[in-house]
Formats: structure tokens, C-alpha cells, sequence
């Protein structure tokens, strides 16, 4: 017993290691955030409450009748609010002092007189304290999971014209009265269908498994429940490209784990290497990163400069001298990214096959060269989109043959790196120029981004900017009623 429980401990921190699978994307919003968050949030709610349907009153007091229909909230006062982080997962919403004012019409019988307008009443002294519990479901997707509410009303008041107007003020306590009651019981039905279906509406918005093009896709899941403190919500995400060919691959995370430590932004996005890693293993396994060029493809200084390097080789294969050109650009393996304090670049290695391909017989191969490059990685981002601008730094060619033949490819050097500047460069920052979305909720944008590099990472600090209201999303995506047996 005493050697099993020995072994159980040795094993438990290899056990939480391999739980706490590292994220590949992360974002924090702070108390900054928070407060534009809460200023679009307080109109939603205001529009929520505008709509709250209270249900007709009537009843009799001895000889007094009474009914009451046709509620109406005509205005709302919400001043006093507040929208805070509380630590673990919950969002507290806290409303003080509001005022709601009502407008009604009655139907009065005391006696023999009976009477019929309408009535304007104010709720004063409103109270409404709500709990949002923020969780991940089984899709990987941020959801209110859960919401507590209580909802309170010190006073109100009902304002009573006409010839009998002091009896409605003596016996009017029973209509306030029961117009409280009534009215303080749907806040917070109103504000939970807000929060369970509205609001998780929106958040349906945010991509979580989707495709990037036509060769790979992104991996948006959360990796656990979000973690909040008294000033920040951060979130985990896989942050993980796939190759549509083999959707459900998955790699490995070896990478550092983002760490974000500001807060004077209204949100952060932090990306390890392994989020760009991803990204081109995927493309890797997808085989698009090869490259052929052919005749007239090829730069005519290229093509005299290749003819006349290869001593005289190609004189010999008369009369194939004057057969077209092949260029064939492979990558050898995934690109890997490397993130430093100084700046982002990407090592690819490759190879060159060289080859005269003439007319209605077999290609000649001249030469096969190995490549190493290294790109300069500019990351940027415009919109809810990511974006990665490269540029050919370093390049180097050999042979794999020999040392002679590596030393005769030394001429080759600068050409070929003008031909991967000016031909192959421009190919590959066109299908960067699209970017991957970040996962943002519809309508929600970033503004003012600064992007800063760490060891194993970087993080993109903004601010946020509503393009669209809340009600504007919620309205396009909201849940169609279904019909009840």
C-alpha cells in the first residue's frame, strides 16, 4: 500500500503537466475592456427592460373594482451601474437607484360610478444584482453557463386624474401595490432570457472550428474554463491549424506558454510559435508548398546565368541545349518559427531541382541544390484579422552531390535570391494577405494595435470598438422560436 501510495506521488506531477495542455493562442480583456463592454451592455439591458410584459391586475376591494391592462414601460433610468469581474468565472452586474415609469390603463368601479383612462406610475428605488457564471461547453465555445438574479423595488407611486381622484389615491394602495409585486417578478426572467439566449447568441459568433482556406483550418476551442481575477478574464485556446486533408490531426505543443502581464489595454492576444508552427506544418502536410517554374516563367537573366554555370554540361545534350528551363522549388520540411525580444523570422529548408525539359522527351535534371532561407516575419493585425508580412533575409544554396559543385553554385547565389524576392516572395505574402480571424464576437473590433515580441511569443494590445450594436448581432443571429406540441 505504502509503495503504491510512493508511486502515485512521483506520478502526479507528470499528471498535471500532461492536463494542463498549453495554449497556442490567448487573450486577456481587462477592467478596461470591461467598461466599454459594460456602456453597449447597459443599452441592451435597457431595451431588454423596455420589453418586459407584465400581466393584467385586477381584483375588488368591497366596492371597489379594479382592473388594470396594457402595461407599458415608457422609460428607464439606469444610472448607477456597475459591471465587474468577480474571481473564478463570474460576472457580477450591478444596478442601484434606477427608476422605471410605467404607463397603464385602468378600469375603476366603486359604487355606481365607473371609470376608464390611463395612468402613469413610476418604480423608484430599483435594485438588480445579477451573477453571469462564464464557462466553456462541450463545443469549446465561451457560454453563460449559468445566471443568478434578484430584483427589488423600495417605492412607487401612481398618478391619479379625474373627478375621483381622491378616492383612487386612498384606495390606489392596492393597485401599487400589486403593479410592484407584478412588475419586480419579471426583471429577472427578462434579464435571464437575455443572458441564456441573447447574449449566448452572440457568442455563437466567435469561430471556433473553422476554415482558413482551401487547405487548412483553425482550431479555436478553449482549452479550459476562462480563469478571472478582479481585473482581467483571460482565455486559453488551442490556437492550432489543421490541413483539411487530415482534419483531425493533431499536433504536438512543445512551445513556450504565452504569458500576458499588462493590463493598460483594453485586451491583449497573445501568440506562441507554435500557433505559426502549426500554420505551416499544416500547409506542409496540405503540399502546397511547392513551387514549379517553366519556359517563360523563369527570368531570362536567370535562365542565361543557370545555361552557362553548369561548365558544359548542357552543351553536351545536344540538341536538348535549347529545350525550356524547369525550376522546381520543394520544401523539405516544415517551417518553424522563431520568436525573439528583437523580432519574428521563419527557417525553411528546401530544394532546387534544375532540369531542361525538351519537346515530347524525358525532363534532363542539371543539378539538385539545397536551400536554407530565413524570412523576416512582420505580424500585424487589421480588424479581427491576423496578418504576417515575410521578407527574404538570409539565403544559401549547396550542392548535394559535391563540394565542387557547391562551390560552381556560388554565382548562383544572389540570382536566385532576386528570383525568390521578386517571383516566389509575392506568391507567399498573397496568401498571408487574407489573415485568420481572430475570435472575436461579431461587431466587435480592435483598434490602436501595438504588437509586441517576447521569448516564445508575442502579444497584440488594443482597444476595442463596437462596429455593430449588441442588438443589431443578436437580432441577425437570434434563435427562432419553436413550436410546442
Amino acid at each position: 500500500m505504502a509503495a503504491g501510495s510512493c508511486l502515485l506521488l512521483l506520478l502526479l506531477p507528470s499528471l498535471v503537466t500532461a492536463t494542463h495542455s498549453p495554449p497556442g493562442c490567448k487573450i486577456r480583456v481587462t477592467s478596461k475592456g470591461l467598461d466599454l463592454v459594460k456602456q453597449e451592455g447597459l443599452r441592451f439591458v435597457e431595451q431588454e427592460l423596455q420589453n418586459i410584459t407584465v400581466s393584467d391586475l385586477h381584483g375588488n376591494e368591497g366596492r371597489f373594482q379594479y382592473n388594470i391592462s396594457q402595461v407599458k414601460v415608457t422609460e428607464l433610468q439606469l444610472a448607477f451601474s456597475d459591471l465587474n469581474f468577480q474571481p473564478q468565472q463570474h460576472l457580477v452586474f450591478n444596478i442601484n437607484n434606477a427608476s422605471i415609469s410605467l404607463r397603464f390603463r385602468r378600469q375603476l368601479l366603486y359604487w355606481f360610478f365607473y371609470d376608464v383612462g390611463s395612468i402613469n406610475a413610476s418604480a423608484d428605488g430599483v435594485h438588480i444584482y445579477t451573477v453571469l457564471q462564464l464557462a466553456k461547453d462541450e463545443a469549446g465555445r465561451l457560454k453563460i453557463s449559468n445566471m443568478t438574479c434578484d430584483a427589488s423595488i423600495a417605492r412607487m407611486h401612481a398618478g391619479f386624474s379625474g373627478t375621483l381622484r381622491k378616492v383612487y389615491e386612498f384606495l390606489s394602495t392596492f393597485i401599487v401595490t400589486g403593479m410592484r409585486f407584478l412588475l419586480s417578478q419579471q426583471i429577472c426572467p427578462s434579464l435571464e432570457h437575455a443572458s441564456l439566449v441573447l447574449l449566448n447568441s452572440l457568442l455563437d459568433t466567435v469561430p471556433v472550428r473553422n476554415y482558413v482556406d482551401e487547405h487548412i483550418g483553425i482550431d479555436y476551442s478553449l482549452l479550459r474554463d476562462p480563469s478571472i481575477s478582479t481585473d482581467t478574464l483571460d482565455l486559453d485556446f488551442k490556437g492550432m491549424f489543421f490541413p483539411r486533408v487530415r482534419e483531425d490531426q493533431e499536433l504536438e505543443n512543445h512551445a513556450v506558454e504565452p504569458v500576458i502581464k499588462e493590463t493598460e489595454r483594453m485586451v491583449y492576444v497573445a501568440f506562441s510559435e507554435y500557433f505559426f508552427d502549426s500554420a505551416m506544418h499544416s500547409y506542409f502536410q496540405a503540399g502546397v508548398l511547392t513551387m514549379e517554374l517553366e519556359g517563360e516563367k523563369v527570368p531570362k537573366d536567370l535562365e542565361v546565368l543557370l545555361r552557362a554555370t553548369f561548365f558544359g554540361t548542357i552543351f553536351m545534350l545536344s540538341p536538348s541545349v535549347d529545350a525550356p528551363l524547369r525550376l522546381v522549388l520543394q520544401v523539405s520540411a516544415p517551417p518553424r518559427c522563431i520568436i525573439k525580444p528583437s523580432g519574428t523570422s521563419v527557417s525553411v529548408s528546401a530544394f532546387l531541382n534544375i532540369s531542361l525539359v525538351p519537346p515530347d522527351r524525358p525532363p534532363v535534371q542539371l543539378s539538385s541544390m539545397a536551400m536554407e532561407t530565413k524570412l523576416s516575419a512582420k505580424v500585424f493585425l487589421q480588424g479581427k484579422a491576423l496578418r504576417v508580412q515575410l521578407d527574404l533575409r538570409r539565403f544559401r544554396i549547396y550542392s548535394k552531390q559535391s563540394a565542387l559543385e557547391s562551390l560552381a553554385l556560388f554565382s548562383l547565389q544572389a540570382p536566385l535570391k532576386t528570383l525568390l524576392q521578386l517571383t516566389i516572395m509575392p506568391i507567399i505574402n498573397e496568401r498571408t494577405k487574407k489573415g485568420v480571424q481572430i475570435p472575436l464576437p461579431e461587431g466587435m473590433d480592435f483598434t490602436r494595435e501595438v504588437v509586441t515580441n517576447h521569448a516564445g511569443f508575442l502579444t497584440v494590445g488594443a482597444d476595442l470598438h463596437f462596429s455593430k450594436g449588441l442588438r443589431e448581432v443578436i437580432e441577425k443571429y437570434r434563435p427562432v422560436p419553436t413550436a410546442t406540441a
